[in-house]
């Protein structure tokens, strides 16, 4: 250690920090210039601050030698600027577009005014909700940033499509296409809608396509450039000018794509640390072969609940992050207070894979919560009397005993009714095709328990709290360990903006202590884990 090559003399305002209690006090200051020093004639490499920096030859007594120095860090700086500009944001983090308006339009509105992005949860809506939550948006956010979520919607294609129209008639810039298993001429118009030249010949973008991925295949459609038969489709039918398609077919569908690792809600529960890399990769493979003047922005998501988490996405390379779970449980989001004290009590192990209820007949799962509820079980278990049975009509006695007390908690009449007014109004050709089709009847009628038991969540229905479907990740049982002790325990004090805010400065103390390690400092083991959640101010 005597032999350490120093690139200059810290001649000190104050004394360095040597002691673990110390070194952690220093880690902290990430905003102000923090140098590493070594003291001649011991094996100790500490921290400083302020002082005076001075040539090797100046070296006199009760001087040190430096080892290096760390520039000020700070949130706005992870990730990649570009992502910054291109949205008009401060801070690279978004808040996701958590499903049936939990993803609410005040929180969208809490974010816009932290200079961050939200999204609205617009998927499971119905197209009036979704029209008057984008009035209340523009009411209220004017020209900020925020984006709503365009989900794909297998059963309801001509919902997909009209809520695609909505979007780029309302002129919303940022659009979150989430559960696509392949390119949709949706996704294509909001992309291609409004592209020109500016007066330098650059391509702008009038909408912006987020799009969530986890499997290479989908992510590889979303960042290359749209199918040529579906652009001259888009054109045949007045949906796209000539010259929209045009600039379309140079550019890829998505600017920015958003790598989901296990999630809450729809997910394939992928591991982000094997997943990001590959995607990246695959962006690049593309970049090339399609010659893009610029680079697709490439974001992680899942099981993003604590600093840590966080700095190791950006650590990835992440353009920016985008969070879930973690903000249902936040005073903005449009959930229960029951089913917020529900995420609060979670730990890292309490979720489970349901069956989903928008693409219930294709066997899609998603995660939720399962401590506290029995939603998780009461779900799966319709869908494999779904799988064995062909029809109501010829479910046995005692299964359908089963199904009626147990798993829906009402009667197979009754729940009819209920599903067949409700299709009628929004969706009628549903009502014919189950009239027609006794399999696609069961279906709707099972439907109703998997649509009916996240409602119950939102209401807070009491008498159905068994019952309640909450989508959640291991995230949350990673942040309620994270902020124990401290005022964000209180699910009173979670606010959007403050978990953002406490996940970010947090990934800044995260990186720094990486980066202090690789300088020979010798953190104590939890310094990575040492940030703990305070009040912080925009």
């Amino acid at each position: 250690m005597s032999q350490l090559p120093s690139v200059g003399t810290y001649r000190p305002g104050s004394a360095p920090a040597f002691s673990p209690e110390d070194l952690l006090s220093v880690l902290h200051r990430v905003r102000e210039p923090v140098h590493v020093v070594f003291e001649p004639g011991t094996s100790r490499v500490g921290l400083a601050v302020g002082g005076e920096l001075l040539p090797v030859s100046q070296h006199g007594p009760g001087d040190y030698a430096l080892l290096a120095t760390l520039p000020p860090s700070y949130p706005e700086w992870l990730g990649d600027r570009a992502f910054n500009e291109a949205h008009g944001v401060r801070f690279p983090y978004v808040a996701g577009e958590m499903a049936n308006g939990i993803a609410t339009v005040a929180m969208c509105v809490a974010m816009a005014r932290a200079n961050m992005l939200g999204f609205f949860g617009a998927a499971g809506l119905s197209y009036e909700r979704v029209e008057r939550s984008l009035d209340e948006l523009e009411a209220q956010i004017g020209d900020a940033p925020y984006g709503v979520n365009l989900i794909h919607s297998p059963a309801e294609p001509e919902l997909e499509d009209r809520v695609a129209e909505l979007l780029i008639r309302r002129g919303v810039k940022n659009v979150s296409a989430s559960a696509f298993m392949a390119i949709q001429p949706s996704v294509v118009r909001i992309a291609a809608s409004g592209l020109h030249r500016d007066a330098s010949g650059r391509v702008v973008r009038k909408h912006h396509v987020f799009a969530k991925i986890s499997r290479p295949e989908v992510a590889a459609q979303f960042m290359s450039p749209p199918p040529a038969d579906m652009l001259r489709a888009l054109v045949d039918e007045g949906k796209l000018t000539h010259a929209e398609a045009e600039l379309a077919a140079r550019l890829p569908v998505a600017g920015d794509i958003t790598v989901e690792g296990d999630s809450g809600g729809h997910t394939d529960n992928q591991t982000l640390v094997a997943l990001f890399p590959l995607i990246c990769g695959l962006r690049d493979e593309l970049t090339r072969q399609y010659g893009y003047e610029e680079s697709i922005r490439v974001g992680a998501a899942g099981g993003l609940g604590t600093p840590t988490a966080v700095a190791a996405a950006f650590a990835l390379g992440a353009a920016f992050v985008v969070t879930g779970t973690v903000n249902q449980g936040a005073i903005e989001a449009g959930l229960s207070e029951a089913g917020k004290k529900m995420l609060a009590d979670a730990q890292i192990a309490d979720v489970a894979m349901a069956a989903a209820a928008d693409m219930f007949e294709l066997g899609v799962k998603l995660q939720v919560l399962k401590r506290g509820t029995m939603f998780p079980n009461r779900a799966n278990g319709l869908y494999e009397i779904y799988r064995t049975y062909e029809s109501l009509e010829s479910l046995p006695a005692t299964v359908r005993d089963k199904v009626e007390k147990r798993l829906l908690g009402a009667s197979i009449e009754a729940v009819w009714e209920e599903t067949r007014a409700f299709w009628q109004h929004r969706d009628p050709s549903q009502v014919s095709a189950a009239e027609a089709d006794p399999k696609h009847k069961m279906a709707l009628v099972f439907r109703w328990y998997l649509g009916k038991s996240s409602r119950w969540a939102i209401e807070g229905e009491p008498t159905r709290r068994a019952d309640y479907q909450i989508w959640c990740g291991p995230a949350m049982g990673a942040f309620n360990a994270w902020v124990k002790g401290s005022f964000l325990e209180d699910p009173s004090e979670r606010t959007t903006v403050q978990i953002a805010l406490n996940l970010l400065e947090g990934a800044v103390v995260v990186g720094r202590a990486n980066q202090l390690r690789g300088y020979g400092v010798a953190l104590p083991p939890n310094a990575a884990q040492a940030y703990r959640p305070r009040k912080l101010r925009v």
